[in-house]
């Protein structure tokens, strides 16, 4: 039996799927913790893996983002998302690499297992080679963001076209965006490890997922732009599947989905639904007279504050609750309306549903961009579509048949990669036999780990 360390950021996009890796750890016999905000220390501990908080500095509440970083709302395009990585991912880094190093100090650990944008772990990765300390794997659960000549830059939403012409462009606006808008990144990165006595990176912030002596990018080759400058080291092994149990509770209208009207199920996930203005009352507005069924989720708010915010009661033909079993709706949902949330979006292709994809903030815009460059679904552009252009959206979705069948070819690919969970613990496993032990007392020895915060 080993004893697996796992971090991550306090997002539940993010701790959702490093919960699916430490269950699967947990079921095959090994001694599994994590390190990851209060907020979550129910859904770890239920999970029969052992508890470490963040320290308060940097445990910040998902679902009050404005808290964390006030004025988050005035930004938009680039802006926003520099604002955001920043904010949410490079200020705890400091933080993050002192409860990672304390905890490795606390306990003898066989490896580690981080997801990509805990930045915490980044030190370790950069200043002690491989051979000198437990191995780093990393699980990546948003878009790629390698830079590459075959890729617009991370954040553009621009598709990554395939011609001399597009190579030439993306060229151009990696290196007019690295110096202009995406430099204070970049900046802010380098100030973080000069606090811990690091050299600057010779890398972009956008690289780092490459980093780990592994990385496991939670979808399939097929969703994402190609990139030649990709090591082999990070690999696409499909989304994680699903951990939901079979009697999970079915709401009283779940016979509905037997009539034979499409099925449109439309959600804001779980981060950005403070506003169900933005997607889930246009959708239900625009689709109150067609001939469909509307299943709405609210992310686990109260159903009373999307009737609130809708002005009324639920059209005839909605339905909605505040979570619903994924496994058990998607095989009777026609087209899917999203906000862009990565694992909502890689749940829906592992069951060949088209999407219809409206989201500008976080790393969804470049979610939806994939979903339309692999011909799965619809990008509307805009966080806030009208009622109008969701409803010609979904009418498209339902009425081209390109769409369902580009979704069920992921859908065959993601069947094809086999069951993530098994390659991760597989691979995390062979990378423990005979690694060289614990990190080097004189790595970084300026530095002073901060005692646990209990």
């Amino acid at each position: 039996m080993s004893h697996f360390l796992l971090t991550s950021t306090p997002i539940y996009g993010h701790v959702a799927p490093m919960l699916t890796v430490g269950r699967g750890l947990v079921s095959r016999g090994h001694q599994v913790t994590m390190l990851t905000g209060r907020k979550y220390r129910g859904a770890v501990e239920s999970h029969a893996m052992t508890f470490r908080p963040l320290p308060a500095e940097v445990d910040y509440d998902d679902a009050n983002l404005d808290a964390w970083l006030p004025g988050r709302k005035q930004f938009r395009g680039l802006a926003a998302g520099r604002y955001d990585i920043i904010g949410l991912f490079i200020r705890p880094l400091q933080s993050q690499y002192y409860a990672f190093t304390d905890a490795l100090a606390r306990e003898s650990y066989d490896a580690v297992v981080s997801e990509t944008a805990f930045l915490g772990v980044l030190p370790v990765l950069l200043s002690v080679p491989a051979g000198h300390r437990i191995p780093i794997a990393g699980i990546s659960a948003t878009p790629l963001s390698v830079t590459s000549v075959d890729c617009a830059p991370f954040g553009s939403g621009i598709d990554p076209g395939r011609s001399p012409h597009t190579r030439r462009r993306n060229r151009l606006l990696n290196t007019v965006l690295q110096r202009g808008p995406l430099k204070p990144i970049q900046n802010a990165l380098d100030d973080a490890l000069a606090g811990l006595g690091l050299a600057a990176t010779a890398d972009s912030y956008f690289d780092q997922v490459t980093k780990f002596d592994v990385t496991f990018h939670l979808a399939v080759s097929a969703f994402e732009y190609p990139r030649r400058e990709l090591p082999p080291t990070v690999r696409f092994v499909g989304p994680l599947q699903s951990t939901e149990p079979e009697t999970a509770c079915l709401p009283s209208w779940w016979a509905d989905l037997q009539r034979s009207r499409p099925v449109i199920h439309v959600t804001q996930g779980t981060m950005d639904n403070i506003d169900f203005g933005k997607l889930l009352v246009p959708a239900l507005r625009g689709l109150a007279t067609e001939n469909v069924l509307v299943v709405a989720s609210t992310g686990g708010r109260p159903v009373s504050a999307l009737l609130e915010r809708l002005g009324g009661p639920l059209p005839s033909n909605a339905r909605v609750d505040t979570f619903l079993p994924y496994d058990q709706l998607l095989p009777h949902t026609d087209v899917m309306i999203t906000n862009g949330g990565f694992g909502g979006v890689q749940r829906a292709l592992s069951h060949g549903v088209p999407l219809v994809v409206a989201g500008t903030t976080e790393d969804k815009p470049e979610v939806a961009g994939r979903v339309a460059w692999s011909g799965t679904g619809i990008n509307l552009r805009t966080g806030t579509p009208s009622p109008n252009r969701l409803r010609r959206a979904v009418w498209s979705a339902l009425a081209d048949p390109r769409y369902r069948i580009k979704a069920a070819r992921l859908r065959r690919e993601i069947i094809g990669a086999g069951d993530p969970l098994v390659t991760v613990a597989d691979t995390i496993e062979s990378l423990t036999s005979g690694h060289a032990g614990p990190v080097s007392d004189g790595v970084l020895e300026e530095v002073e780990p901060v005692p646990a915060v209990q």
